[in-house]
C-alpha cells in the first residue's frame, strides 16, 4: 500500500471480486471459451417494457419465443444474461400475487422491465451490452400482427418443434431437418443461476 499501486495478481479471487474486479474465467457461462484478458467488469442495464402503453401486446411471449428459444438466442449471440422482471413477468397471475412481497421477488412491485447483465473485460463490456440492447429494442417494438415477421418465424419454429409444420409447397424441402432449432434437447441450454 503506502502510496504504491496495488498488485491485483497476488490477491485471491474473493478479494478482487469484492472490489468488482476479478480475473476472467477460461470458460464462459454457456460452456464456450471465455474471453481471456484484463480485469472483468460486471454491468447491468435496465430496459423498461412499454406494457402500460400497449396493454394488449404480449411482450413476454415475444421476448421468450417458443420454449424460450428467442431469449436463449439473444443470450447466445451477445453472451449477456437477460432477465424479464416486474409485473407480468410471471405467467400465472395468482402465483405472481402470492410471490409479490416475498424476499427475492420485490421486482414484482415494479413495472415490467428487462435486465441485461454482462460480465466481460472492461474494454468490451459496453459493446456487448449495446449489442443486446439493440436486439431487445427491436423485439420490444409493438408490431401489427399481420406485419410481424418475427412472430411468424416464432410460430413456424414452434410448429417445427411440435412436429406440426405443414409446408405451403407440395414437396417438402430436403434441406429442412425435423429440428431446426439450435436449442433442441441435445443443443444449448440456458445456464442455471442462483436467482
Amino acid at each position: 500500500m503506502n502510496g504504491q499501486p496495488m498488485d491485483m495478481e497476488g490477491w485471491t479471487g474473493m478479494h478482487a471480486e469484492h472490489m468488482g474486479i476479478h480475473n476472467s474465467p477460461s470458460m464462459g457461462w454457456n460452456g464456450g471459451p471465455g474471453v481471456v484478458g484484463g480485469p472483468v467488469v460486471k454491468k447491468l442495464v435496465r430496459m423498461d417494457v412499454p406494457a402500460e402503453k400497449y396493454p394488449n401486446f404480449n411482450f413476454v411471449g415475444r421476448l421468450l419465443g417458443p420454449r424460450g428459444n428467442s431469449l436463449k438466442r439473444v443470450e447466445a449471440t451477445t453472451q449477456c444474461r437477460v432477465y424479464i422482471r416486474g409485473r407480468g413477468s410471471v405467467k400465472d397471475t395468482v402465483k405472481e400475487n402470492k410471490l409479490r412481497d416475498k424476499p427475492g421477488y420485490e421486482h414484482l412491485n415494479e413495472p415490467l422491465h428487462v435486465l441485461i447483465e454482462a460480465e466481460f473485460p472492461a474494454d468490451i463490456v459496453d459493446a456487448r451490452l449495446n449489442q443486446a440492447v439493440v436486439i431487445l429494442e427491436d423485439l420490444l417494438k409493438p408490431v401489427d400482427e399481420s406485419m410481424d415477421y418475427f412472430k411468424k418465424q416464432q410460430l413456424r419454429e414452434l410448429a417445427i418443434l411440435n412436429g406440426t409444420l405443414r409446408e405451403e409447397s407440395p414437396s417438402p424441402s430436403p434441406h429442412l431437418s425435423p429440428s431446426v432449432s439450435p436449442f433442441n434437447s441435445t443443443g444449448m441450454k440456458r445456464a442455471k443461476t442462483g436467482r
